[in-house]
């Protein structure tokens, strides 16, 4: 068990983000699931919480109910070491509802943002070159799915 993980507050539908989930990301694993017991104030029997890994990510999501929808305030970062992971991922993180935002954000189709992110860009953004990373930040800024191509032409270009 990780000493920090997100826990994540759904209003009913942790159960059907949590499959999405684990249909996208390869290396994902359910941990444990607490389903309602007699009593409680959900339905008996339907999800309550669960824990689960997404790439060695531990991660809870609750079924809470109303008042507390997710936001732009957290969001999950995927680091992807090619643009065939960034395509991979950001089309399946909108499948069935998401919506694009920008500059590599995009929000799922449960309400959570994530942040699909080349490994290159933070080391393009921290070079030493500031007039070079801020040609990286301005292309970046006009993108919504995010290029690595482009974000490198940007780099090198004198």
């Amino acid at each position: 068990m990780q000493k920090i993980s997100p826990f994540l507050w759904f209003e009913s539908n942790a159960e059907e983000a949590i499959n999405f989930y684990l249909s996208i990301f390869k290396n994902s694993k359910t941990i444990r699931l607490t389903r309602n017991p007699p009593g409680s104030p959900g339905p008996e029997g339907s999800l309550l919480v669960a824990t689960i890994q997404l790439e060695g990510q531990e991660i809870t999501l609750m079924n809470g109910g109303p008042g507390h929808p997710l936001t732009d305030a957290i969001s999950l970062t995927i680091n992807c070491s090619s643009q065939e992971e960034v395509d991979y991922y950001w089309t399946k993180l909108i499948e069935g509802g998401g919506q694009e935002i920008a500059c590599g954000w995009l929000k799922d189709k449960f309400g959570l943002f994530w942040q699909v992110t080349p490994t290159i860009l933070p080391e393009l953004l921290s070079s030493t070159d500031s007039v070079k990373a801020g040609r990286v930040m301005q292309a970046m800024m006009n993108m919504i799915k995010l290029d690595i191509a482009t974000l490198q032409a940007a780099a090198d270009a004198k």
